[in-house]
C-alpha cells in the first residue's frame, strides 16, 4: 500500500490513498464532498462534527483522535442516518482535556480518504489558570466546590436551533442563483436538479399566496454587515392593504423589532423601501431571517457566522519577565479574523526577529512572543480586530544578579499606567491617603520605591498628581531620604506664601502642602525644592454640575402618567462651565426626534428637560441624564410608569365544539395588564350572518378557559375575549367561526355482497357502518335498480335487524345492483356503495374454447391477438376472456390483465424484446372458466417488418420558393419497420456542415437555420432498410431574394402636357426569378404616395393630364415574388410654371397679447433615496414670462461652476444630474426661478445610503 499514488480530491486537506491498480468502471475511491470544520467552544457545551462521505462502494467511516479512540459511547457518539452520506461525530460535554486533533478516515476495497479537523475548548472560571498534575488534595478540594458553586449560578448555554428545510427551501426561492451551490452545500441538498424543479413548482404556489397581501416586490438586497458592524438587508414592498402587519423571523422564530436605532432589530420605512438593521452583532445572530406580511413568507436571507465581526472571548492578560527573557502574550476571539494586528504603545507593531507572531489552526487564538525583552519592550500591547480590541501590559523586571530597572523607564511605565486606569504601581507602592477620596492620583514623573532607588536619589516617595473637585481639600507630599534643609514650594515658576492660601507643613523628612478648600485658580503644576532636589507634579481641579438636593429627592419617587398624557420632566441645575446632556432609557441613549409626537430633548440656561407629548406603555421604564462638563459629570435618574388599558389576551382564542357540551374556549394572559391588576374578563358571542355581540360570561382572573353551554346545534358562532382592569376593558381577542356540529347521523354500510343468485331471488350479505352515530343501529333499508337505470326502488318498508336479506321480487334475465342503507335514532345515515350487476337467472354452464385465435402484431415489447366467440353449442355465452401467457423456459401460465377483458382483441405490452412467448385464451361467464385454446408455435416480441416508402398527399408542393434569411424547415413523413437509415443529399452530395437533419418516429426533417441564395438546388431523402431496400424523394428548393432598387430617375418631357420617367434597371433583372416595376407620384414634398402604375416590364412610364404649376414626384419600386425593393425616388420635381395676373393683399392689423406672468413650478421637486453610486436626477417643471432663468442650491449653497454635477432647462423642464451619488451629497437641494416679475422656489431631500462591505 505504501507504493500505490496519492490522489488529489476537490477539498483541500483530504489526502486520498489508491489501494488496487485499477477500478472498474462505475466504482471509486472514497473521498469527502465536506469536511468537519475546526470549532473553539466553551466547555460544558456539545461539539458535532459533520462529515459528508462519498464513493462506490459506500465506505466505512471511523473516527479518531491523537490522545486514542473514542469508545466511551456517553461521551462520543457516532452515528450517520440509513441512506445517507453524512457522519456526526458528537462530544457531550467539552472539558479542557477533549482539545485535540480529530481524525475521521473513510474506507472501501479501493482506497482511503482522510482529513483532520480541530477542537479547542475554552476554560471558563477558575479553570483556566488551574495546574492540571500535582495539585495538593487541599487545594483540588476547594477548587471542586468553587466549581461547583460556579455551575449553580451559571446559567445553561444557549442551544443553537437548526434551521428546519422548510426555511432552506424558503432561502433558496429568493437567494441569486450564484449563491445555490452554496447554500446546497451547506444544507446538505445533493439532488441540484431535483432542487430547481421543486423550486419552480414553490415559487408558483408562493406567488399565489402573496397575491393575497402584495402587488409586487422588487430590489431584494440580501444582508451585508458594515464597517461598524451593522447587518442591514433591505426590499421595495408595494402593500396591497397599508394595515398589513409586517413580521421579522429568525430560524422560524418571531422577534421583535423597533423603528429607530434604540432597537436591536430595527426598521426603516421610506416609502415603499423597507430597510431592515441588526445591531450589536453577536455569533447567535447568525441564522436565516424571514420577512412575512400577515401569515406569508416575503422575504429569506441568511447572516453567515463567517461574517459576524470577531470578539474577544479570552483577553490578553499582563505579562512579566526579566530581562532578555520571552514574553508571550496570547489572546483567544470568538470566530477567526485574519485581519487582526499587534499595537504595542497604541502603534501598529513592526515585525521582526524580536516579535513572533502566530495563529492557531482554527483560526481563534493568536499568539505573540517578545524575544529578548528590554525596558525599552514594556507598554501596553493590544490586539485589535477592526471592531474590538484587547490590551495588556508587559513588566521587564531586572534579574537577580542586575541591578534594578532604571528609574526613567520605571518613571515613564508609571505614568502611562497610572493614566490609563489610575492603579497602584506594579512594585506594590500605594496610593497617598490623605487627599479627597473622590480624587484621582497618578504617579509623578521623579516618584520610584525605595528598591528602585539609585545612589544619586533623594526622593524616597515623589510628588502625585492630583485631580480634585472645586471646593475640596488637596495636599500635595513628598518624603526625602535625608535631611537637605529647609525646602521652598513653586507654582508655575512662582514661589508660594503663606499669603497664597496655603499652608506648609514638615513632619521629619515629610514634605506636605494643602490647601483647604480647592478654586479653579489654584489648579497648576507644583514644584518642591531641597537643595538642589525636585520634585514636580500637577493639580487639576473639576467643576462638575450640580443638582439640588431636593430635586433628587422628588425623582426618587416614581412619576405615573396615563396613557395618550404629556410627561414634562424639567431638572434644574448649577455649573459654571458648559454643560451637556445626555438623556438615556433603560441603558440606550436617547435622541430627540424634533417631531410632534417623538421625544423632545431641550437644554437651557441651567435646566435640561424631556418631553414626550402623548406617552405610551413603550415609554414606561427607568430613565437617566448625564450632565458633563470639563470639570465632571452628575447623574439623575427617574421611573416612569405608564398606565393604559390591557393589551388583547394572548392568542389564538381556541374555540372547540364539545360535542353536546357547548363550545369550549382557551386563551392565554394579555403580555402587558396596562399597569394595573386584572379584574376579570368578558367574554362575548356574535352568530354568523349577524353584527350584535351578546355577552356570555365573566370569567376571574385565575382562569383562561370558559365554556358557553347556551349554543344551537348546526349554528356557526365567533366569540372574543376582553380583558378588564379599573382602567376599563381592553382590546379583544377574536376567535375564528365555529361550527356547533348537530347530532352524528350513521355512516353508510359496506358494498353488499351477493351470496347466490337464481331466477327465485338474490341473497345479499353486509358489514355494520363505523364512526360517530354508527353505534346504536335500529336496522336497514335495502334498494334496487335495473343496470343502466338511476332510480332506486325499496325492498323493505321497515327496517330489517339484520346483516343478511335475499330479495324475491325481480324479473327473470335482468340484471340488478343494491345498496344498503343504515338508520339509527338520530334518522337514516348515507346509503352504501352499490355492489356489482348480478343477473336474475339459475346458474349458467361455462363457455366453449374460443375460435380462430391468431396473432395480428407484433413489436419490440407487444404483441397482439385477435379471436372468434365460443360456439354457442358448446356452452352458454362468453362474458369476458382470459389472455394468458408464458416463457419459453416455463411451465406456468401468468394472467396478462386484471379482470377480464370483455372484447375479442387483446395487446400484451411490456414483454422483453427479441424473446418468445406462448401464449392462450379462455372464455369466462357466471358459470366458470371454459376450455383455453393456445397457439401452436412460439411467437417471437419483435416488429413486424415494413418496407421504407414516403407518405405523400396532394398538398406537398413540387416547388419550394423560399426568402433569403428565413429559416427553412421541410418535413417528411414516412413508414418503415425497423427504423431505416435515412441519408438527405443535395445535388447528389452531402448536405453542408450548417444544415441540420432530424430523425424520429416516422418524420425526418431538415433545417437550415439561415437561407442563403447558395442553398438552392435539388434535395434528396433516401431510405435505406436493413434488407438493403431504399425509397427516394426528391424535391427542388429555391432561395430567392427581393430584388434590388432601381437605378436613377430622368425626367423629360416628349409632348406637351406629359412627363416621361426613364430609370436603370434593377441589377436583379437579369436573374432567373421574374420581376416589374411599380410607378408611385406625388403632389409635394411631404404628401401621400399614389399608385399610377403597376406590373411595368420596361424601364419607362409616361404620365398623363399634367397641370402647370403643380410639382410631380415620382418613385419606382421593382417588385418580384418574394417583395419589393427599396424605392428610388426623383431628387427634383417636374413642374410646368404657370402665369398669374397680379393682385395685392392687405394684411389686417392687430394687437400683440400681454403674456407677462411671474415663475411658478407646474411639478416641483420630490424626494430621493439612492444607494450609493447610482446616478440621481432631480427635475421640475417651470411657468413664467420672459423665461426665467432656474439656480440650483445645495444646503443653500449655489451649486453653479461645481464639476461634479451638471443641470440642464429643456423649454421649462429643469434638472440636476449628479452621475454617481456619494454620503457627502446627502442634503436640502433647492431650485429657484427668477424673472422681472419675481421669483419661485422648490426643495426636496436627498438621503444617499452606504453601501455595505
Amino acid at each position: 500500500m505504501a507504493g500505490k499514488p496519492l490522489k488529489k480530491s476537490r477539498l483541500h486537506g483530504v489526502s486520498i490513498r489508491q489501494l488496487v491498480e485499477d477500478i472498474p468502471e462505475g466504482f471509486s475511491t472514497p473521498d469527502f464532498q465536506q469536511k468537519p470544520v475546526p470549532m473553539a467552544l466553551q466547555e460544558g457545551k456539545n461539539a458535532i462534527f459533520r462529515a459528508v462521505v462519498c464513493g462506490e462502494p459506500r465506505p466505512k467511516v471511523h473516527w479518531q483522535c491523537t490522545k486514542g479512540n473514542l469508545s466511551n459511547s456517553s461521551k462520543y457518539e457516532i452515528s450517520s442516518a440509513p441512506g445517507s452520506k453524512e457522519h456526526v461525530l458528537q462530544i457531550n460535554k467539552l472539558t479542557g482535556e477533549d482539545t485535540d486533533v480529530y481524525r475521521c478516515t473513510a474506507v472501501n476495497m479501493y482506497g482511503e480518504a482522510t482529513c483532520s479537523t480541530r477542537l479547542m475548548v475554552i476554560e471558563v472560571g477558575f479553570r483556566k489558570n488551574r495546574k492540571r498534575h500535582k495539585e495538593p488534595q487541599e487545594d483540588l478540594r476547594k477548587e471542586l466546590m468553587d466549581y461547583r458553586n460556579l455551575l449553580k449560578k451559571r446559567a445553561p448555554p444557549p442551544t443553537k436551533k437548526k434551521p428546519n428545510l422548510e426555511q432552506v427551501w424558503q432561502l433558496l426561492m429568493t437567494a441569486d442563483r450564484k449563491d445555490y451551490e452554496r447554500i446546497c452545500l451547506k444544507y446538505g441538498i445533493v439532488d441540484y436538479r431535483g432542487m430547481l424543479r421543486k423550486l419552480r413548482e414553490m415559487r408558483k404556489e408562493h406567488e399565489d399566496k402573496m397575491a393575497q397581501y402584495v402587488n409586487a416586490i422588487s430590489n431584494l438586497r440580501h444582508i451585508k454587515v458594515s464597517k461598524e458592524g451593522v447587518a442591514t438587508f433591505d426590499l421595495e414592498l408595494d402593500l396591497k392593504y397599508s394595515g398589513s402587519k409586517i413580521y421579522l423571523y429568525k430560524d422560524g422564530e418571531m422577534i421583535p423589532y423597533g423603528f429607530d436605532n434604540q432597537f436591536k432589530h430595527c426598521l426603516r420605512q421610506l416609502g415603499k423601501r423597507y430597510h431592515f438593521q441588526i445591531r450589536d452583532l453577536h455569533p447567535e445572530d447568525a441564522g436565516i431571517y424571514q420577512v412575512k406580511v400577515e401569515d406569508v413568507e416575503i422575504f429569506s436571507t441568511e447572516l453567515d457566522a463567517s461574517a459576524i465581526p470577531a470578539r474577544v472571548v479570552v483577553p490578553l492578560a499582563e505579562a512579566h519577565c526579566e530581562e532578555q527573557g520571552d514574553a508571550v502574550f496570547e489572546c483567544v476571539l470568538s470566530n477567526p479574523c485574519p485581519n487582526a494586528t499587534w499595537n504595542f504603545r497604541h502603534r501598529p507593531l513592526q515585525l521582526s526577529n524580536k516579535y513572533e507572531v502566530s495563529v492557531s489552526p482554527d483560526g481563534l487564538t493568536h499568539r505573540l512572543v517578545v524575544r529578548g525583552a528590554h525596558f525599552s519592550d514594556m507598554g501596553l500591547y493590544s490586539l485589535g480586530t477592526g471592531f474590538h480590541s484587547s490590551s495588556a501590559w508587559l513588566v521587564v523586571e531586572a534579574g537577580k544578579d542586575k541591578g534594578l530597572t532604571t528609574t526613567s523607564d520605571y518613571h515613564q511605565l508609571q505614568a502611562r499606567r497610572g493614566g490609563k486606569d489610575g492603579r497602584s504601581d506594579i512594585y506594590g507602592q500605594g496610593r497617598d491617603a490623605t487627599p479627597s477620596t473622590r480624587s484621582r492620583s497618578k504617579r509623578g514623573t521623579d516618584a520610584f520605591s525605595k528598591e528602585a532607588q539609585g545612589p544619586m536619589s533623594y526622593f524616597s516617595k515623589s510628588l502625585v498628581d492630583l485631580e480634585v473637585q472645586q471646593g475640596e481639600a488637596a495636599v500635595l507630599s513628598c518624603t526625602l531620604t535625608r535631611d537637605l534643609g529647609p525646602g521652598a514650594w513653586f507654582k508655575d515658576g512662582v514661589k508660594l506664601s503663606a499669603q497664597d492660601g496655603v499652608t506648609f507643613e514638615q513632619d521629619g523628612l515629610v514634605h506636605s502642602l494643602l490647601i483647604a478648600h480647592v478654586q479653579g485658580p489654584q489648579a497648576g503644576r507644583y514644584t518642591f525644592v531641597a537643595g538642589n532636589q525636585r520634585s514636580e507634579a500637577t493639580l487639576s481641579v473639576h467643576d462638575r454640575p450640580v443638582i439640588a438636593p431636593d430635586v433628587t429627592e422628588k425623582l426618587r419617587e416614581p412619576l405615573v402618567v396615563k396613557a395618550g398624557k404629556p410627561v414634562t420632566v424639567k431638572i434644574p441645575f448649577q455649573s459654571h462651565l458648559p454643560v451637556q446632556a445626555a438623556w438615556k432609557k433603560d441603558g440606550a441613549e436617547l435622541v430627540g426626534s424634533g417631531s410632534s409626537r417623538g421625544v423632545q430633548l431641550a437644554l437651557g440656561d441651567g435646566f435640561t428637560r424631556l418631553c414626550l407629548p402623548s406617552a405610551g406603555r413603550k415609554d414606561r421604564g427607568q430613565y437617566s441624564v448625564t450632565l458633563r462638563s470639563e470639570g465632571g459629570s452628575v447623574q439623575a435618574e427617574l421611573t416612569l410608569q405608564v398606565i393604559d388599558k390591557p393589551q388583547p389576551p394572548q392568542g389564538p382564542l381556541e374555540a372547540q365544539d364539545c360535542q353536546g357540551a357547548g363550545v369550549c374556549l382557551h386563551w392565554r394572559p394579555p403580555q402587558d395588564d396596562g399597569g394595573r391588576a386584572l379584574e376579570h374578563y368578558v367574554v362575548e358571542r356574535r352568530q354568523a350572518g349577524r353584527s350584535t355581540w351578546l355577552k356570555v360570561g365573566e370569567p376571574p382572573t385565575g382562569t383562561t378557559t370558559f365554556t358557553d353551554t347556551h349554543v344551537e346545534q348546526g349554528k356557526k358562532y365567533t366569540f372574543r375575549v376582553r380583558a378588564v382592569t379599573s382602567e376599563g376593558p381592553g382590546e379583544a381577542l377574536e376567535s375564528t367561526e365555529v361550527l356547533v356540529a348537530p347530532e352524528a347521523l350513521p355512516g353508510p354500510p359496506s358494498t353488499p355482497a351477493i351470496q347466490s343468485a337464481s331466477s327465485q331471488g338474490i341473497t345479499l350479505t353486509w358489514t355494520a357502518p363505523r364512526g360517530p352515530g354508527s353505534a346504536h343501529i335500529l336496522g336497514y333499508l335495502i334498494e334496487k335498480r335495473k343496470k343502466g337505470s338511476n332510480t332506486w326502488t325499496a325492498v323493505n318498508a321497515q327496517p330489517v335487524p339484520g346483516r343478511k336479506w335475499t330479495v324475491v321480487d325481480m324479473r327473470q334475465g335482468c340484471q340488478y345492483q343494491f345498496r344498503v342503507t343504515a338508520v339509527a335514532p338520530s334518522g337514516p345515515g348515507e346509503p352504501g356503495p352499490p355492489s356489482d350487476a348480478v343477473f336474475a337467472r339459475d346458474p349458467m354452464r361455462a363457455p366453449g374454447p374460443v375460435r380462430d385465435l391468431q396473432v395480428t402484431d407484433t413489436s419490440n415489447t407487444s404483441i397482439t391477438l385477435s379471436w372468434a366467440q365460443p360456439d354457442a353449442q358448446d356452452g352458454d355465452e362468453a362474458q369476458g376472456y382470459v389472455v394468458e401467457l408464458r416463457g419459453s423456459d416455463s411451465l406456468q401460465w401468468s394472467p396478462c390483465h386484471t379482470g377480464t377483458v370483455p372484447v375479442t382483441t387483446f395487446t400484451v405490452k411490456g414483454l422483453r424484446p427479441q424473446e418468445g412467448y406462448f401464449l392462450r385464451v379462455t372464455a369466462v361467464n357466471d358459470g366458470g372458466h371454459g376450455q383455453p385454446t393456445a397457439l401452436d408455435t412460439l411467437v417471437q416480441a419483435m416488429p413486424v417488418t415494413v418496407c421504407p416508402k414516403f407518405l405523400m398527399d396532394s398538398s406537398t408542393e413540387d416547388l419550394l420558393m423560399v426568402r433569403a434569411g428565413d429559416t427553412i424547415r421541410v418535413p417528411v413523413s414516412f413508414e418503415a419497420a425497423p427504423m431505416p437509415e435515412v441519408t438527405w443529399l443535395k445535388d447528389g452530395l452531402p448536405l453542408p456542415k450548417r444544415n441540420v437533419t432530424f430523425t424520429k418516429d416516422g418524420l425526418t426533417q431538415l433545417l437550415i437555420p439561415v437561407a442563403s441564395l447558395s442553398d438552392s438546388g435539388l434535395y434528396t431523402v433516401v431510405l435505406r432498410s436493413l434488407e438493403g431496400k431504399e425509397a427516394t424523394y426528391s424535391f427542388p428548393l429555391r432561395v430567392a431574394a427581393c430584388p434590388k432598387a432601381p437605378g436613377p430617375i430622368r425626367l423629360q418631357e416628349n409632348v406637351p402636357g406629359t412627363v416621361t420617367a426613364e430609370w436603370e434597371p434593377s441589377p436583379d433583372e437579369a436573374g432567373d426569378v421574374p420581376l416589374h416595376y411599380e410607378v408611385l407620384t406625388r403632389s409635394s414634398a411631404h404628401g401621400p404616395w399614389r399608385q399610377v402604375a403597376d406590373h411595368v416590364h420596361t424601364n419607362h412610364f409616361t404620365l398623363l393630364g399634367v397641370l402647370p404649376g403643380h410639382e410631380y414626384h415620382f418613385r419606382v419600386v421593382a417588385k418580384n415574388e418574394l417583395g419589393a425593393s427599396q424605392p428610388s425616388d426623383t431628387s427634383q420635381p417636374w413642374c410646368i410654371q404657370r402665369q398669374r395676373d397680379r393682385f395685392t393683399v392687405k394684411a389686417p392689423s392687430y394687437r400683440e397679447p400681454d403674456l407677462s406672468q411671474k415663475p411658478r413650478f407646474l411639478v416641483g421637486l420630490r424626494t430621493h433615496l439612492l444607494p450609493e453610486g447610482c446616478e440621481c436626477c432631480m427635475s421640475c417643471a417651470v411657468q413664467g414670462w420672459p423665461r426665467p432663468s432656474v439656480t440650483w442650491f445645495k444646503d443653500d449653497q449655489s451649486l453653479a461652476g461645481n464639476p461634479e454635477v451638471y443641470s440642464t432647462d429643456v423649454l421649462g423642464v429643469c434638472s440636476l444630474i449628479i452621475p454617481s451619488v456619494s454620503p457627502k451629497d446627502s442634503g436640502q437641494y433647492k431650485a429657484v426661478a427668477e424673472n422681472t416679475l419675481g421669483q419661485a422656489v422648490s426643495t426636496a431631500t436627498l438621503i444617499v445610503i452606504e453601501s455595505s462591505s
